[in-house]
């Protein structure tokens, strides 16, 4: 434990940025020179690993301490349930608690809210208000039934038709300055505070602000470029450099964007005198793939420039500068602010070998927690582990696309695949459910263009990976599950009148 109880903590999650578009990481584009200016006095880490390449189970994990199968909320049960989040615990030792975002998971429906005092979700379809209460009781209710599941699919893919059709209007105005302003009213109004935020500017559909656009995509028309991953990946639509180009040129405008927004709130608090006694936390829930290996966004596969993040950590008990050494997990931040606040934690208890405060930080030898025991070949310190359950909306959505342009898709594909890796800073392991499994020599390989896992054996370091994946996957007992054949029924037939209603005044149905 620490003795810097009762700092306060300032956490702000980079929706789906990648670490190699942001120039505190060397990008050739000066995207960040605010987060540049950060990171002077931050700890700056290269091997941040993702639990997972997209939004939900990522933020339960950082809210519980637990990896995806443990803790459940995933696309298969799109829910947190049973766990006691960081909010709740800090939220118990007197915190003031507040979380603001424009992304649609972190909401009442899907718990990850919870224990936050205060909460405000910007999402530009539905408000915070109706995506909980009846709600968030329906989404639960319609998950855990196999009927009624394949309705909160349709719903899903229902409001993603609706951002199909901002983004391809150029619609959707960022939140973030609003998100901005709410953190800073909050902070103000608090004597002791854990500010969570998430900014969701580099999240498809990109339509930066005019000025920023200008700068990084000058000539560019946002509404002329293909802003729908699903429609590439399904082969249905392609891209060529020049609109590859474009595409870069528009999402180095988002991160720009929020670089000048987050410098606001830096320096609000600043100002305030509140900069000192803040804990301040900055990294992105995964990345994005611009055409590397042939996709387009962060779903159907976990390669690194989806779940090696960036990460950046303010505190008097993390030494300031580039580490380009430490492997650190994503689920690590929880234990780390639990420290930091002096909270031993309700849900998951602190362990201090996973806070980036304390000096045996990854120093798991001698553990008798499976999770964190020792690894025949490599230091259990030295992995990060990532899972890709399912990815039944995803899923829907590429076979939509593919029908509509007479393609079938290839049932034992990447896309129809449930995925695991093993990643040291050297080496990563990834195993596919439905495809060949996957091995890249890191070090010598950083775009991963050589899969080397059929000489697994022969490779120290690939043997090591892939045996540590294995012994993860039976230490918290995850279940490698097969996949649904996506087949739909009637799937209304067992709804009640009250849920029909419900799902009538949001129109969902007839």
């Amino acid at each position: 434990m620490t003795d810097t109880d009762g700092t306060n903590v300032l956490f702000v999650v980079l929706d789906t940025v990648r670490k190699d578009h942001l120039s505190v990481y060397g990008y050739e584009e000066p995207t960040t020179p605010h987060l540049a200016e950060f990171a002077e006095e931050a700890a700056v880490f290269e091997n941040a690993v993702a639990p997972a390449p997209w939004t939900l189970p990522v933020h339960a994990s950082l809210f519980t301490g637990l990896y995806p199968s443990e803790h459940g909320a995933t696309q298969e049960t799109p829910y947190l349930e049973g766990a006691t989040t960081l909010a709740e615990s800090l939220s118990a030792a007197g915190y003031d608690t507040a979380c603001y975002s424009s992304n649609a998971w972190i909401t009442s429906y899907t718990n990850l809210t919870d224990g936050f005092d205060d909460h405000d979700n910007f999402f530009q379809i539905m408000p915070s208000e109706l995506l909980s209460g009846p709600l968030a009781t329906l989404w639960k209710t319609m998950n855990d039934n196999d009927t009624l599941r394949t309705v909160a699919d349709r719903m899903v893919q229902v409001g993603n038709k609706i951002h199909e059709h901002l983004a391809e209007g150029g619609g959707g105005d960022t939140k973030t300055p609003a998100v901005v302003d709410k953190t800073i009213e909050f902070v103000d109004d608090s004597d002791q505070f854990f500010a969570f935020i998430n900014l969701m500017d580099a999240h498809l559909p990109y339509h930066p602000p005019e000025e920023y656009a200008e700068e990084f995509a000058p000539g560019v028309d946002s509404t002329e470029v293909c802003q729908n991953s699903k429609e590439y990946n399904s082969g249905a639509r392609d891209i060529d450099d020049e609109e590859w180009e474009a595409l870069n040129g528009l999402y180095d405008a988002e991160i720009r964007h929020m670089d000048d927004q987050l410098d606001r709130l830096f320096s609000h608090l600043q100002e305030t005198g509140q900069w000192e006694d803040t804990m301040v936390v900055v990294c992105a829930d995964h990345g994005e793939l611009l055409g590397e290996h042939d996709l387009y966004g962060h779903e159907f596969c976990i390669y690194d420039p989806l779940v090696n993040v960036p990460l950046m950590v303010k505190h008097p008990d993390v030494e300031p500068g580039r580490d380009e050494e430490t492997t650190v997990e994503l689920i690590d931040l929880y234990h780390s602010v639990l420290d930091a606040t002096g909270v031993e934690g309700d849900g998951e208890s602190l362990d201090e070998a996973r806070s980036l405060l304390h000096a045996d930080y990854r120093e798991f030898a001698g553990s008798s927690s499976g999770r964190t025991g020792e690894l025949d070949g490599v230091d259990r310190g030295d992995v990060g582990f990532v899972e890709y359950h399912q990815p039944v909306v995803e899923l829907r959505q590429l076979e939509g696309k593919a029908s509509g342009a007479g393609i079938e898709l290839d049932t034992d594909s990447r896309f129809y695949s449930r995925m695991g890796a093993a990643r040291t800073p050297d080496a990563k392991y990834i195993h596919n459910t439905r495809i060949p499994d996957e091995a890249y020599r890191l070090d010598e390989d950083a775009g991963e263009i050589d899969n080397v896992a059929s000489s697994a054996d022969e490779d120290g370091a690939i043997a090591a990976v892939r045996d540590a994946l294995f012994a993860f996957v039976d230490s918290i007992d995850a279940d490698w599950p097969d996949e649904a054949d996506g087949a739909d029924g009637e799937v209304l037939d067992d709804m009640d009148d009250e849920a029909r209603d419900r799902l009538k005044d949001l129109g969902y149905i007839d």
